[in-house]
Formats: C-alpha cells, sequence, structure tokens
C-alpha cells in the first residue's frame, strides 16, 4: 500500500544540478536531507558524497588525516585483499573504508521545488578522529528558535550519534557526540515533555537484539538517560532486518506520528509510520503492518543503490506532511501524505 503523493517534478535534485566542494572530487550522489524553515523559505540539508573521479582498474576514496586534510587512498581492484562488491562501503585487508565521503550542504527553496545554494551558507564539514570518515544524514528538529542538528560521525572505529545547534546556519555549536557507538538514525522531538528532551535513536546489537528504534530522555539535549526500545524488526515483513526514525515525530490529537523507514534482508528500503502516546511516548499506541510507502517509481528502483525511499525530514501544514527523501541513495525527491491517511491505515 503506498498512500504517497509524489511531486512530478521528482528528482527534484541530482548530483549534475550541484558542483563538488572538495577539490578535486565529484558528486556521487545526494542523500536524505534534512528539512528546516528559515525566513520564509524550505531548507534542505543534504548530505552531499564526494569521491575523487575514477580510474581504469582502480578505486579511489577520500577520508580525513590525523591532519583534518583530505588524502586520498587507492587499491586495485584486482588485489585479492580488497572487496569491492558493495558500492557504499569496501574492505580491505580487514578494514572497512566508505568509497565516498559525506559532508552536509544546505539548499533553500521558496516554493519547496526549485532549490539553489545561498553563498552567506556555507557547507558544514565532519571534524576531527571521530568524524574522519565523513559526516552523514542529518535530521533537523526545532525548538524554541533553536535548530538541533542530529547527524551521524564515522570514522573507522565508531559509528556514533553527533549534535550541532545553530540559531543563524552561519555559526554552530558542536555538542560532540551525544549517543555512543553503534548508534545513528536520531532525531529530538520538536517541543519537551514535562520539561524533557525526547529523542529517538537506533544502537545496534548483532549478538543480541538487533537494529532496533529506541527512546530517550534528557535535562539538557546533550545527556541521555532511560533508555526503552518502542519498535522491534518484524520477521518476513518489509521492516525484517532495520528500522530506525526519519523526521521529528508529528505531534497530532492521536498521538506522536513517526514516519520511520524499514528495510528487508534483500537491502529494499520502505517507510512505515507508528503512533506514540502524547503524554508517554514510550507507549506504543498504533504501527504500519504495511508500508505507507515503496520504491515503485524507476528514480527509487535503479542506480547507485536501487529498491530505496529513505527520509529524515519534512514539513507539516495542516493536516499535509511535505516530506523530502532520498531514492536510491542519489537523488533527491519529495513527496505529500495526509495525517488522517496514515493514521487510518495503522493497525491499533
Amino acid at each position: 500500500m503506498d498512500i504517497a503523493h509524489r511531486f512530478k517534478e521528482n528528482p527534484l535534485l541530482e548530483p549534475s544540478k550541484l558542483k563538488a566542494k572538495i577539490s578535486g572530487m565529484e558528486i556521487v550522489c545526494l542523500l536524505n536531507p534534512g528539512v528546516f524553515r528559515w525566513n520564509g523559505k524550505i531548507g534542505l540539508l543534504l548530505r552531499v558524497a564526494e569521491r575523487p573521479k575514477q580510474q581504469e582498474g582502480k578505486i579511489s576514496f577520500p577520508v580525513y588525516n590525523e591532519f583534518g586534510n583530505i588524502e586520498v587512498l587507492t587499491f586495485d581492484k584486482n588485489d585479492p585483499q580488497l572487496d569491492a562488491s558493495d558500492p557504499r562501503v569496501i574492505k580491505y585487508k580487514g578494514q572497512n573504508y566508505l568509497t565516498t565521503l559525506s559532508y552536509l550542504r544546505p539548499v533553500f527553496s521558496k516554493d519547496g521545488i526549485r532549490f539553489s545554494e545561498e553563498y552567506e551558507f556555507q557547507p558544514i564539514y565532519g571534524e576531527g578522529a571521530l568524524e574522519s570518515f565523513g559526516i552523514e544524514d542529518c535530521r533537523v528538529a526545532t525548538i524554541e528558535n533553536s535548530y538541533y542538528l542530529t547527524y551521524t560521525e564515522v570514522s573507522p572505529i565508531a559509528v556514533g550519534v553527533g549534535l550541532i545547534i545553530t540559531n543563524d546556519w552561519k555559526t554552530f555549536e558542536r555538542k560532540g557526540m551525544i549517543f555512543p557507538p553503534h548508534n545513528k538514525d536520531c532525531v529530538f522531538f520538536e517541543e519537551k515533555i514535562h520539561g524533557k528532551y525526547y529523542a529517538f535513536h537506533r544502537p545496534s546489537s548483532p549478538e543480541l537484539g538487533g537494529n532496533y528504534m529506541w527512546l530517550a530522555e534528557s535535562p539538557d539535549g546533550v545527556h541521555w538517560g532511560n533508555h526503552r526500545c518502542i519498535a522491534i524488526t518484524r520477521e518476513g515483513m518489509w521492516d525484517e532486518a532495520r528500522l530506525g526514525a526519519g523526521g521529528p515525530p508529528i505531534k497530532t490529537s492521536e498521538g506522536w506520528l513517526e514516519i520511520y523507514h524499514g528495510a528487508t534482508k534483500e537491502h529494499r528500503y520502505c517507510l512505515g509510520a507508528i503512533l506514540l502516546d502524547l503524554d508517554d511516548p514510550s507507549v506504543v499506541l498504533a504501527r504500519s503492518e504495511e508500508p505507507i510507502m515503496e520504491p515503485v517509481m524507476p528514480y527509487e528502483q535503479t542506480v547507485f543503490f536501487g529498491n530505496v525511499v529513505f527520509t529524515i525530514g519534512h514539513y507539516v501544514e495542516g493536516d499535509t506532511v511535505y516530506m523530502y527523501y532520498g531514492a536510491s541513495d542519489e537523488v533527491i525527491c519529495g513527496a505529500t501524505f495526509s495525517i488522517n491517511e496514515i493514521l487510518q491505515t495503522l493497525t491499533f
């Protein structure tokens, strides 16, 4: 069941429409934007993935070295110690590397369709050893006139959640890693509940447990506790392998509505929804049995890594959710949903 109303202009953004920011690189993918409102405009905080232009028989990719400078590593494709079967992650001599280096890049639009860059707003790059493989998939939550950016910090030793706070998109207060490894898919609720911050996050436990959605609370947005698991994978269903939060949960009269992603063992990514109690969001009221959005369009099924629809951001006007999403790990698209229609699909 796919109830998404896709923009007829999709894809809205693709790699060829932007220029690389890192010297000597090319843009390979645009992925999963955070969404925010700014001065009457719609802002997207794109995840931009760049790499060097590839040479025949070689595979090259950038990383930040110990001095914070970008260094290009190059391996022979026929090296028996190289596993390059996944276009996103390669393994060499037992060490995993990302094939691209990601950073965050704001673009703006007056109509929600045509997006462009504004020179006074600069990209946000990874900093330090824990972001040496880049920063990814940044959710944006607007709380009391501040923007809380929760993103994935990637390095050879860890994948964790970082936090940046800004009021103007020009100056940024970095709070460091707020959820330790292995963790990602973190997003804040956009209002406090009983005076506390709340957030979804996704710790991973392959030995015991899995890739599940968890809820945490905090007095200050930095220090987190009272962690509770609210949704697990379901064998044989569209979210059987992993799941994680999308954009900030939407407050409705029925409860907190969260649009989340789920994937099968074959890495097919769809979207569903979960409804939580307004007063105590650890209480699950309802959940999607079937996806509310599936990769059915050509631009969602092919290209860099096919069969993917993945969202981490939206804005809401009345009953309508204006959602922006990454398709096939390469292009940016848009769609709308009716909140009431989503609620009617849930199983209570």
